[in-house]
Parts: C-alpha cells; sequence; structure tokens
C-alpha cells in the first residue's frame, strides 16, 4: 500500500513539473522544492515513512533476535520440534504418534511414529554451527574448512541417531528419521553430501526436511490403514468360519429331530388318528342301535 502511495507521488509531482514548463516556460529550483515539499506535506507522506522506518526497525530487530536464537543449539533444537510437532499433529491422528515420550530402555526422542513395522524414532536436533559459519565468512579456504566440519558434524550426529534409534530387537523399525526443519540446509547437504547420505540410509537413518517428512509421513499412514483393512479382514472371515461351524452344527441337530423324533410324532399320530377312527366308528353302531 505504502508503495503505491510512492508511486503516485511521483507520478503528482511529475504533473505538476510539466504544467509549470508548460505554463511558465522555465522552472526554477525554488518551484521544484515548493511543489515537492507542498505534495510531501498534503500527502502526509513524513508520518507514513517514519512509520515504515518503525516497521523496518522491528522487523531487523526481530530477525536479530531469530538469529541469536538459532545460534543455540537448545533454542535450535526447540524450534525444530515445534515445527516437527506441527506437522505430525496436522497429518496424524493422535493415537499414532509421541512426542518427547520415554522409549527404548529410557531413550527419548524428539518424535515417534507408530507405524507396522515397528516405532520410527525421529531426531529433531541437527549440527548448524558449522554450516552458519560457512556463510559468514567470504574467505573461500575458510568456507571449504567450515564445510567439511559441518558434514563431519552431521556424519557424528547420524552415528548417534544409528545406536539410540535404530533398534528393531527393542521394537522399533529398522530405521529411523533425522530431521532438518530447514529446506536449505537439506539441500545443501544433498548436493554436497549426496553419498553421505545414501550411505546413512543403508543404516537406516534417513535425512528428511518438512517437505520429504510430509510425503513418509503419508506413506506410513497409509501403510497403517492397509493394516487395519487387513487385520478387519481377517475378523470377518473369522466370523463367517464360526458362522459357518454353528450352522453345521445346528443343521446336524435338525436332521437328528426331523428324521428321529419328527417322523415317529408323525408315525404316532397317525396311530391316534386311525384309533380315534375306530373309536368314532364304534359309537357310530351304537347310535344306530339306539335308534333301532
Amino acid at each position: 500500500m505504502l508503495i503505491e502511495i510512492l508511486l503516485g507521488t511521483i507520478l503528482l509531482l511529475l504533473i505538476i513539473l510539466i504544467f509549470l514548463v508548460i505554463k511558465r516556460g522555465k522552472i526554477e529550483p525554488t518551484d521544484i522544492e515548493s511543489a515537492v515539499s507542498n505534495t510531501w506535506i498534503k500527502l502526509g507522506l513524513d508520518e507514513k515513512v517514519g512509520t515504515l522506518a518503525t516497521y523496518a526497525s522491528d522487523i531487523r530487530n526481530d530477525y536479530r533476535s531469530l538469529e541469536t536464537m538459532l545460534r543455540v543449539p537448545t533454542e535450535r533444537g526447540t524450534l525444530g520440534e515445534i515445527a516437527l510437532e506441527t506437522i505430525l499433529t496436522d497429518q496424524l491422528p493422535p493415537d499414532m504418534f509421541g512426542i518427547r515420550k520415554k522409549i527404548l530402555d529410557g531413550k527419548i526422542p524428539d518424535a515417534h511414529i507408530k507405524s507396522t513395522v515397528g516405532i520410527i524414532c525421529i531426531d529433531s536436533k541437527f549440527p548448524l554451527d558449522n554450516y552458519r559459519k560457512t556463510f559468514e565468512t567470504n574467505d573461500a579456504n575458510e568456507q571449504e574448512a567450515f564445510k567439511r566440519q559441518f558434514i563431519r558434524d552431521v556424519r557424528g550426529h547420524l552415528d548417534k541417531i544409528a545406536i539410540d534409534y535404530v533398534r528393531p530387537e527393542k521394537g522399533t523399525a529398522d530405521f529411523a528419521f533425522a530431521y532438518i526443519h530447514s529446506e536449505g540446509v537439506y539441500w545443501f547437504l544433498v548436493n554436497e553430501a549426496f553419498e553421505m547420505l545414501r550411505d546413512y540410509t543403508k543404516k537406516g537413518v534417513q535425512v528428511i526436511s518438512p517437505l520429504t517428512i510430509s510425503h513418509k509421513v503419508e506413506l506410513i499412514k497409509a501403510g497403517v490403514h492397509a493394516k487395519k483393512l487387513s487385520d478387519d479382514a481377517q475378523k470377518v472371515q473369522h466370523e463367517i468360519i464360526t458362522l459357518s461351524r454353528d450352522f453345521m452344527e445346528i443343521d446336524e441337530k435338525w436332521r437328528v429331530f426331523y428324521q428321529t423324533h419328527l417322523r415317529n410324532l408323525g408315525n404316532k399320530a397317525d396311530e391316534i388318528d386311525s384309533a380315534y377312527k375306530r373309536i368314532s366308528q364304534d359309537f357310530d353302531k351304537i347310535n344306530r342301535l339306539s335308534d333301532e
């Protein structure tokens, strides 16, 4: 909005200058100064520019505060944990993940996901000090030295994740996630240390970013859903088998009842009916003798 006002002011000044040129044929410096000053005051640009300067100062201070926070490993780790928790909360039901809960003989990963292949642990802390120094210096030799040290830091961190959180014998999956909350750092590693990342993937530690974790979480969720459907299908199959057995049992009892008891009852009913008919005939004879 402020940019549009400034552009409008410039356009207005040009119009005034053109008008003065047409009217007087020439322009005195005092005319330009007077026109600019009057326009500046009428539009209240001094106040707006002051406000813009205040906003710029606030943004600069906020940036410095954020930069200072990111220099502290614990604060940086907290920021990564918050970002990670937000992603998991948005994509998974509460019963599928946990944040900083004690598992695996007292180990506390920053987060974990319950999957069909075991508990997937996620570490969101990352050693970024030497990465930051790589871009703070203008000396090419220092940049290269900081970059190599950063990659060594990453290697040590990934080794620790492999030891702590890739433990299938304790119920984990055969892999864990090392979450980097910065896409820039992630792609720096992909470009500068791709072979190292691939080697650690084979060892069970996958380095992920905000974009790649979303994809992996969706795959994990789909796997859990498929497993649930499979379990439900097995339950239905079990119920059908049980129902079939119950039906066979009832069918067998019905056959016994029909072929034995019901038929005997039918035969007895026929005998009773025959006896009834004989008695009825005897009564008829008695009635006829009485009439005679």
